[in-house]
């Protein structure tokens, strides 16, 4: 294999013109992950399995829900035994809400000023295309040990349906490391905070409302619960302290439920508070949650309300060692490309990678195109230019896990 002066050999081989080709069709499929759809992933998945077999991958397509697969390919290295890595994204996306709130075409993909505008721009179909195309580029320029597993799943912005499947499935068990290739802005994430769901649902009596007297309101014990969950975020702050990157424990109020904008004058029986709370690596997810039963209890009993509390989904803070082979990995490969060292960082929220650590023990570490906090927003974008330096990455640190940081063959200064 030879090599241009300063790149590695796959860095020739690197179709950076068909990466964002590749995550402008994808943008241009609108799989809007909303409640009882069909069919959201189905024709993005057609599309990348329809690369793969271009590609010769071997790969599989399973449904995770109707019309929802999880597209699996194994590229084995043709360099003899390894280690096993694996890449993963997602091809739903979120809702893009009003298009009259967006300067551009939600599901046009417009490069405009070296970036490229529209809805999953960074989250996250930009990630999915570098790394099919990272891994393309590796493969073309010769053999290297072990294999490398590419997951494009379903369902990351719901249940993690897509996530779930995979971790159970048997080719988990010989994954040895995965990236995820959410957006993080350059950041190297080795935590990703914690995330507990929940509704509590407040049970009163109903009323008139010149006669409150005779009621007893789920509006009012729900106003003061929402006020007590600021006493139980800053109970959190300080019984578990700050995280260097993903700093603290947020219980944050996002449903508030009651009455009947048509029945102004009827104080309701029944209220509902949503609550999302985030967490960090070292969180009782089980004390945490019987704090706000209490406290929700507590409170509601003032006001004569009973309330029930339902855990909707539960998942742990996760962290991996900044020494994993596949920190490591992502860290030299990075270096490489920009010419200076990653910063660490903590994701946010979740991602699948959390489910494939809870479900199936796998280390994960997330990196990402485009920016740490552009997701789910109005003109999302990513920086065009990004797609093919991630690329890059992907294929150099995929190589330094394989071979354990081996020298390359026709590598040049």
């Amino acid at each position: 294999m030879h090599s241009a002066p300063g790149t590695l050999p796959w860095d020739s081989l690197l179709d950076t013109e068909a990466a964002v080709a590749l995550t402008r069709e994808l943008v241009r499929l609108r799989t809007v992950n909303s409640e009882g759809a069909e069919a959201v992933e189905e024709p993005a998945a057609a599309l990348v399995a329809a690369l793969f077999t271009r590609f010769g991958w071997e790969h599989t397509v399973t449904e995770v829900a109707p019309g929802r697969p999880n597209v699996v390919a194994v590229v084995d290295g043709g360099g003899g035994p390894g280690p096993t890595l694996m890449f993963e994204g997602h091809t739903d996306v979120v809702t893009e809400g009003d298009p009259a709130d967006w300067s551009v075409d939600p599901y046009g993909a417009e490069i405009r000023d070296g970036r490229m505008y529209g809805r999953g721009t960074a989250d996250m179909k930009s990630g999915v295309a570098a790394m099919i195309h990272g891994v393309r580029a590796l493969q073309l320029a010769g053999p290297f040990p072990g294999r490398v597993v590419l997951g494009v799943l379903a369902d990351e912005e719901g249940m993690m349906l897509g996530a779930k499947a995979f971790a159970a499935s048997p080719l988990a068990r010989e994954v040895d490391g995965v990236i995820v290739c959410e957006p993080e802005g350059y950041e190297v994430c080795t935590s990703a905070r914690g995330g507990i769901r929940l509704r509590l649902d407040l049970t009163g009596a109903m009323a008139h409302g010149a006669m409150p007297q005779e009621g007893r309101s789920p509006i009012a014990a729900g106003a003061r619960i929402v006020e007590a969950l600021g006493t139980v975020q800053r109970w959190a702050a300080a019984r578990y302290g700050t995280h260097p990157h993903a700093g603290t424990v947020t219980v944050t109020p996002t449903v508030l439920l009651g009455g009947d904008p048509d029945q102004l004058n009827v104080i309701p029986a029944h209220g509902v508070v949503g609550v999302d709370v985030r967490t960090i690596p070292g969180t009782d997810h089980a004390e945490l949650t019987g704090r706000i039963r209490t406290a929700a209890q507590e409170v509601a009993g003032v006001f004569g309300v009973e309330v029930e509390l339902t855990v909707v989904d539960d998942r742990p803070a996760i962290e991996l060692a900044e020494d994993h082979p596949v920190v490591r990995g992502l860290v030299a490969a990075h270096t490489r490309v920009h010419g200076r060292a990653p910063a660490f960082g903590a994701v946010p929220g979740t991602t699948d990678g959390t489910i494939l650590t809870r479900d199936a023990g796998l280390p994960t570490v997330v990196y990402g195109p485009g920016g740490k906090w552009i997701a789910h927003q109005v003109d999302e974008f990513v920086a065009v230019r990004e797609i093919g330096e991630y690329a890059r990455v992907y294929a150099d640190a995929a190589h330094h896990f394989l071979t354990g940081g081996a020298p390359v063959e026709g590598a040049t200064a």
